[in-house]
């Protein structure tokens, strides 16, 4: 399909179905985009099997099979970044940084070996033929929870700051972590160079190079912007920025994604610094910009993966599972949860441990990231094999997003009457 037509039906459907949406439904914005797209991407399904128009048949299938993988990864994931950390104050990472830590990085690293070994158990009961390397890259397929969908969905439900931010930075900084699991056990998958390394080599490339790329490019470009007195090159000097540093990053093979939080952050604190210097009407086309690009950019995911949720369809037993990868992604969850806050420290907000560990397994939203990064097996496993972690990792995406997040409120509500001391 021509890019631009493409690009025109999206933007249709994400008028046509957030305008349903503001005044017949009003669900959650993203929430509502993800849901009404799956529903019409099952009965684009349907219409398939019955036109017969040759033209028409071959949109559809352009449509449910859009590369998101490539959209993401070498598109805008670093706009996305960079526009959910601009806002964010370096001092309360400072405040929070041994909980961020312990959360985007232990984790992360207990819930995609739990995962995996609760799959790999699970494809031994079912007869799958599912080794144990090939699960542990599916655990750090799905362990990575979402930025996005934490500061498009969780940031509106009214959390407490100090565990709103810890959910926020968790999400912003895990997704660096699941990549460098994902290139560990998917070069053990391949068996390619990708593992020689070892975890910890590219664990320490991966973040360390992130965080070097980030901090000189957003340095170097920040010079500009503050001598800078035009507004609108403000804006295209930040979009250097991030892209600069992801496009650094990507080629040294160093984390695009935790070098986007870099700059985002870091851009950030120098802009509260250099306050005073800035006229307020530029200060604000530039906030205003970036959370426009953010809702925009966020809402054509959310239509594209809703879209393409049938491809969970095209698994073998998909409603066993389905079921199956969600109830192991809560449990994994749990698990790597309860075994992170013996180290986390201080429980914020005032919640008992039980309570921490509850809301943040629900609050553990799966999103675009997990999808790509399922997308990018193709080449590697049997067609089989494929489609067992494609359509399972949508089936929790679609879980989390939705379910999860269609509840978080009241569950919210319930988690905070009972849970947190006076």
């Amino acid at each position: 399909m021509d890019t631009m037509m493409m690009f025109v039906g999206i933007l249709v459907l994400i008028c046509i179905l957030g305008f349903f949406n503001e005044k017949v439904t009003k669900l959650t914005y993203e929430i509502a985009l993800m849901l009404f797209s799956s529903i019409l991407g099952i009965l684009l399904l349907v219409g398939i099997s019955v036109v017969e128009n040759t033209d028409i048949v071959n949109v559809l299938k352009d449509v449910q099979g859009f590369d998101i993988h490539e959209f993401l990864m070498h598109g805008v994931l670093c706009f996305m970044l960079f526009a959910g950390s601009c806002h964010m104050q370096l001092k309360d990472f400072k405040q929070q940084a041994r909980q961020v830590t312990v959360l985007a990085l232990v984790c992360t690293l207990l819930g995609a070996a739990f995962y995996g070994l609760l799959i790999y158990g699970a494809g031994m009961l079912f007869g799958l033929n599912l080794s144990l390397p090939v699960c542990l890259m599916f655990g750090s397929i799905i362990a990575p929870t979402d930025p996005i969908a934490a500061t498009g969905i969780l940031s509106k439900f009214g959390l407490p700051k100090k565990t709103s931010f810890l959910i926020q930075g968790e999400s912003l900084f895990n997704d660096g972590i699941g990549v460098a699991l994902f290139v560990c056990f998917s070069g053990m998958v391949s068996a390619s160079s990708s593992s020689e390394d070892g975890f910890v080599g590219v664990m320490l490339r991966e973040i360390i190079g992130a965080l070097v790329i980030g901090v000189a490019v957003t340095v170097l470009c920040f010079l500009m912007y503050r001598f800078c007195k035009h507004a609108y090159l403000k804006i295209f000097i930040s979009l250097l920025t991030v892209s600069l540093s992801y496009v650094l990053c990507e080629a040294l093979h160093f984390s695009g994604a935790i070098a986007s939080v870099v700059c985002g952050i870091l851009f950030s604190e120098l802009r509260s610094r250099y306050s005073a210097y800035e006229e307020e009407q530029h200060a604000e086309i530039f906030d205003s910009f970036w959370e426009t690009l953010d809702v925009f950019l966020n809402s054509m995911l959310y239509v594209l993966l809703g879209l393409s949720f049938v491809s969970v369809l095209k698994m073998e037993y998909v409603l066993l599972l389905s079921a199956t990868a969600i109830l192991a992604n809560l449990i994994a969850r749990v698990a790597s949860l309860s075994i992170s806050t013996l180290v986390i420290g201080e429980i914020p907000d005032k919640f008992t441990r039980f309570g921490f560990v509850a809301l943040l397994t629900w609050g553990g939203l799966r999103g675009g990231l997990s999808v790509a990064l399922a997308m990018s097996t193709k080449d590697m496993l049997p067609e089989q094999t494929y489609f067992i972690i494609l359509g399972c990792t949508y089936a929790v995406v679609f879980f989390t997003t939705v379910i999860q997040g269609l509840t978080m409120k009241p569950v919210y509500n319930r988690i905070s009457s009972r849970h947190r001391t006076a």
